[in-house]
């Protein structure tokens, strides 16, 4: 099969996930086929595409003609015999185990026996999910990253029996709508899940050590790192209770790893129902903004503040591909483009040299005595060889 807009797509799933991907598809001209086992979920995924779509008219960034082709293309439907002409179907359901198990020992049985099949999970296991398969070499994890149709970013994850054709076949159509696809190792989290973590997790230990307030970590990392986002603010956009749970699920996938461990002050923020943006409070007070405090704009404090959550983002980043998870181009491709960061992470440590992140890093382990803050192997070589991440692309 070659990528061309003729192959018939399905999607399992209705969610805000599954009708991004339905999108993206029709925008390319594929006819879709999206399904959900509730009507009441298809006819809210078609008001709100719709509505998304009939606002990009009004901004004159699509005709309308473009927006009655794609709303034309996709054939909402509730009986998977309707995937029986599909070619590449993508699941987009809760992420539970056995439901998508299930889901895809259902509709193995109708597709046809060359039709590939994608999971859009962000953290369970490729094989474990495949396992329930009869035919586990057509089968590969394809993440998105929300909102589908706005990030560049897709994740392509094969199992232990995927075939490379079916690698080859599934990157070159994601490839074709216009995204980034980055090949990663079926391991917990992923690349950016997991090189991701201590953005959260090392702006959360400043904050529970009470070194500085969620302000002030937010304000050192937007004006001295010029990320886009603070960690607190985005996790209060993403939700305490979403982000709580990758990062738990994280932790227990790699054996309870310090690296990864949660957050108390995060956990107990969730047990309160004080989610974030959704809940009107997390970190941040959105119901009465002027209880907020403001942030301290020492430069020193911001700088240290900014400069460990570097290095542990480095170090993270490193692993990823010392342990093979991902190339080092795959791994700053994956950042920039799946979580918005202003650089990539080993060309941040060109930049810096791997010297002084080793530094930071040593001086950490030092301070605190814990394997959390262990440096990894390849970043000490290189500190010690000058070898630089950009030599190994």
């Amino acid at each position: 099969m070659d990528s061309n807009k003729d192959r018939v797509i399905g999607v399992i799933g209705a969610g805000t996930m599954g009708t991004g991907i339905a999108q993206i598809a029709s925008t390319f001209e594929h006819t879709v086929f999206l399904y959900d086992a509730y009507p009441g979920q298809l006819e809210k995924s078609k008001t709100g595409l719709e509505s998304i779509l009939n606002r990009q008219i009004e901004k004159e960034r699509m005709t309308k003609a473009e927006v009655s082709g794609i709303l034309s293309r996709i054939h909402y439907v509730d009986h998977l015999t309707d995937f029986k002409q599909c070619e590449v179907v993508f699941e987009a359901i809760i992420e539970d185990l056995q439901a998508k198990k299930d889901q895809f020992s259902r509709v193995e049985a109708i597709v046809p026996k060359n039709c590939i099949l994608a999971t859009n999970t962000s953290s369970l296991s490729i094989a474990s999910i495949s396992s329930a398969l009869k035919k586990p070499s057509r089968f590969l994890g394809a993440h998105f990253f929300n909102p589908a149709p706005l990030m560049k970013l897709v994740e392509i994850i094969p199992g232990i029996s995927t075939a490379e054709a079916t690698v080859e076949t599934t990157k070159s159509l994601i490839d074709n709508w216009n995204k980034v696809t980055v090949l990663a190792k079926d391991t917990p989290g992923f690349i950016v899940n997991r090189v991701a973590r201590p953005f959260y997790g090392e702006a959360l230990r400043i904050f529970e050590e009470g070194i500085a307030d969620a302000p002030t970590v937010d304000y050192a990392m937007k004006e001295i790192g010029g990320f886009r986002m603070g960690p607190f603010e985005l996790m209060d956009l993403i939700g305490n209770d979403v982000n709580y749970n990758v990062t738990e699920s994280v932790f227990k996938e790699f054996y309870y790893d310090p690296r990864f461990k949660p957050s108390f002050a995060q956990k107990r923020l969730v047990e309160a129902g004080r989610l974030g943006k959704k809940s009107g409070i997390g970190f941040y007070d959105y119901k009465n903004p002027e209880n907020n405090p403001k942030p301290n704009m020492d430069e020193k404090l911001g700088q240290t503040i900014f400069n460990r959550i570097l290095a542990m983002l480095i170090n993270e980043a490193a692993d990823a591909v010392y342990m093979n998870v991902a190339s080092v181009q795959d791994v700053d491709m994956a950042m920039k483009n799946g979580v918005n960061y202003p650089k990539g992470l080993l060309e941040w440590c060109d930049t810096i040299g791997a010297k002084e992140v080793m530094n930071t890093i040593q001086d950490l382990r030092e301070f605190y005595s814990e394997e959390r803050y262990r440096p990894n192997p390849m970043l000490r070589k290189m500190a010690e060889s000058g070898i630089i991440f950009s030599e190994l692309i």
